[in-house]
């Protein structure tokens, strides 16, 4: 019915689709890499962890917070 050329067509067109869904996966897999990891190379939790440290020296700085609740706030932020 289809003859050689038809033969020809379909082992084509399945290498195609297998590169494409190849491709799909690649995708998405680069994606899901991009959004874990943002902003210079840091996970997004310790951006906020990082983002914490920084105000509580800030506050610490300025006279808000003691050296006792500065060391406790810190060792509990590191943990």
């Amino acid at each position: 019915m289809y003859g050689h050329d038809g033969f020809w067509m379909w082992g084509v067109g399945g290498i195609f689709m297998i590169l494409f869904w190849i491709l799909v996966i690649l995708g998405i897999a680069a994606l899901v890499r991009w959004l874990a990891v943002s902003n210079g190379g840091r996970p997004r939790n310790e951006e906020r962890s990082h983002r914490a440290l920084e105000v509580l020296e800030e506050r610490y700085a300025r006279g808000e917070i003691d050296r006792e609740e500065y060391l406790q706030k810190k060792e509990d932020l590191n943990a």
